[in-house]
């Protein structure tokens, strides 16, 4: 009986730096109250117009905002639903508004690089990335969803070992799953010498040019094709 006293306040100690431990590895999400005038400008417009039926729809950050999708794909019911410096917790937070409303035939999606850069773990990205795919899946199980890797940028180079172990871990998880499909529009972002190419990016050094969206467009296009079975 004394043994087992004994080596219960081990056990105790064990587990809060454990629970220590797990706490420092999860940062705090950001307040998304922050993006409620951009979400209600997507809900009136939404009011005002007709929405295409099983659209392509593109969610997701600044890469996805300032993609000038619906030209760069002409062949396809577009709608864009990018609103800049968001994180995966945000597109949790307003799924409704972002997925609610649509029967999407297809998602293309980009998330990941401002959650990274904000400090925030592999492992809480991929938390958040799961819960996603699980309820979009739940409630649109003939989706098609693609995930476009997080780009590399200089303005982020040094977040860039978090980014791709996210990458490699979202790929394996696509691989699972006929639905899920990985693009990968990172690798066309380095040049030769294994860096980051600065003339695909605005002056930045983050966000892409005009000369970097026709390298995106160049390579999705195709896989859109294939995906959405449109041709």
């Amino acid at each position: 009986m004394k043994k087992i006293l004994t080596t219960l306040p081990l056990l105790w100690l064990f587990i809060a730096l454990q629970t220590v431990q797990l706490t420092a590895q999860t940062v705090e999400d950001p307040d998304p109250l922050r993006f409620e005038k951009q979400i209600e400008e997507f809900r009136q417009w939404d009011l005002r117009n007709a929405t295409p039926d099983s659209p392509v729809l593109f969610v997701g950050s600044s890469s996805i905002r300032l993609w000038r999708t619906a030209s760069a794909f002409p062949d396809y019911p577009v709608i864009n639903r990018g609103f800049g410096g968001s994180h995966l917790s945000d597109v949790l937070y307003y799924y409704d508004d972002l997925f609610g409303p649509y029967e999407p035939a297809v998602v293309v999606f980009y998330e990941g690089d401002n959650d990274v850069a904000s400090g925030k773990p592999a492992d809480q990205v991929l938390e958040d990335y799961n819960e996603l795919i699980n309820r979009l899946f739940n409630d649109h199980p003939d989706t098609q969803f693609i995930y476009l890797p997080i780009k590399p940028s200089p303005s982020r180079w040094d977040h860039w070992e978090t980014m791709a172990e996210v990458n490699r871990r979202i790929k394996e998880i696509n691989s699972e799953d006929p639905r899920l499909h990985y693009v990968d529009l990172a690798t066309p972002m380095f040049g030769s010498d294994g860096v980051p190419d600065a003339s695909l990016l605005l002056d930045d050094q983050l966000h892409l040019n005009e000369d970097g969206y026709q390298v995106w467009n160049r390579v999705l296009e195709p896989e859109l094709a294939r995906i959405s079975g449109a041709r």
